[in-house]
């Protein structure tokens, strides 16, 4: 299989974790007898500084005709003065809209090992499996009209949601459910919020073509105090974006680091694939950074893309493997000066339990 993939390195710890995950794809590459071939584009950060936008029109150009993009981590406290459309971040939002990725999987487990690894009882999180589907293209992020009053004395945000937008997440989230345990919790604020009274009411009518799938409906705030204390109930959470920002952050801290945490963003043609966890400027440099959400990253590409679920499957095995070997980046120790490795190490360690 030939396959051409777009890097987007980014900002902060970007261009290490996404090194780390090509160093990996090149190994799966050779074990597979697959290419990939790459080409680097700049964005946020890295493309103000390289054409004065954060999404470049050649990146846009490269995304558009890949066959898959992975990003490494966008955001640069040196631009934050700027004016709103030409920050670092807009760069991102910019991309998935062009690419019409309307749907982010985000999937959260604990991986053997490291069950005392977050802040929470290892009793209360063992077991931890969850798919959060979050809606990508509209919600708070993109509603318009916006604006800060010139004074500063106000500001508006405009929150809509069309029963376009919410079926074809909803259609994502349902189809996901059939290859896992088969249940979607969808959360909304319908107690308060009018488009989350529509959200409700189109799930529930989508939830009718999918009799094999149990749906339950929770209030954001519920879930969020559930996530904490029983995060093992979850199978599939669907939501809109602003909420899936939030509660995905959430799913970080109770598996143990958010440097674990992949995405996928998919919609009717080429994927975005990132890691969950920002461009940390103040680790940018160090040899730090979790390389795992951005190999795993990596490894949803393949699977989801690529139609490759034996080499998926094989990233996410040497992983599982050298965690419970005991390898732990800085961000994974349960208490603070204790042995672990740079993330390059990292890298190479699942590198060689792929080839092994």
């Amino acid at each position: 299989m030939i396959r051409k993939i777009v890097l987007l390195p980014g900002d902060g710890i970007g261009p290490e974790v996404t090194d780390a995950a090509v160093s990996v794809l090149d190994t799966v590459a050779t074990r597979f007898g697959h290419q990939f071939v790459t080409t680097r584009c700049a964005i946020g950060g890295a493309g103000i500084r390289a054409a004065g936008v954060p999404l470049p029109p050649a990146t846009l150009e490269a995304c558009l005709a890949a066959d898959a993009v992975l990003l490494g981590a966008v955001g640069d406290p040196r631009f934050d003065s700027m004016a709103r459309h030409l920050r670092p971040e807009q760069g991102l939002l910019a991309l998935r809209k062009a690419m019409g990725v309307y749907a982010n999987l985000r999937p959260a487990r604990i991986w053997p090992g490291l069950e005392d690894s977050g802040p929470l009882k290892s009793s209360r999180v063992a077991g931890t499996d969850m798919l959060i589907v979050r809606e990508l293209t509209g919600g708070l992020y993109f509603g318009e009209p916006r604006h800060i009053e010139p004074d500063g004395s106000a500001a508006l945000n405009t929150l809509r949601y069309t029963r376009t937008e919410v079926v074809r997440v909803a259609e994502v989230a349902f189809r996901m459910a059939g290859s896992r345990r088969k249940a979607v919790t969808s959360v909304d604020k319908a107690n308060v919020l009018e488009t989350s009274q529509l959200w409700r009411a189109v799930v529930t009518d989508v939830a009718a073509r999918h009799p094999d799938i149990r749906l339950e409906h929770m209030y954001v705030d519920a879930c969020a105090m559930a996530l904490a204390l029983d995060p093992t109930r979850f199978d599939v959470v669907l939501t809109e974006n602003l909420f899936g920002d939030i509660l995905s952050d959430e799913a970080g801290a109770i598996v143990g680091s958010l440097g674990l945490l992949p995405s996928a963003s998919i919609g009717d043609g080429a994927g975005l694939y990132e890691p969950v966890h920002g461009s940390a400027p103040t680790l940018a440099g160090k040899d730090v950074a979790n390389p795992i959400g951005a190999i795993l990253s990596a490894a949803m590409m393949l699977r989801h893309s690529f139609n490759l679920d034996a080499e998926a499957d094989a990233i996410e095995h040497a992983v599982a493997a050298v965690l419970e070997a005991g390898a732990r980046t800085v961000d994974l120790l349960d208490r603070p000066g204790g042995p672990s490795v740079a993330g390059s190490a990292m890298a190479r360690l699942v590198a060689d339990a792929l080839r092994s």
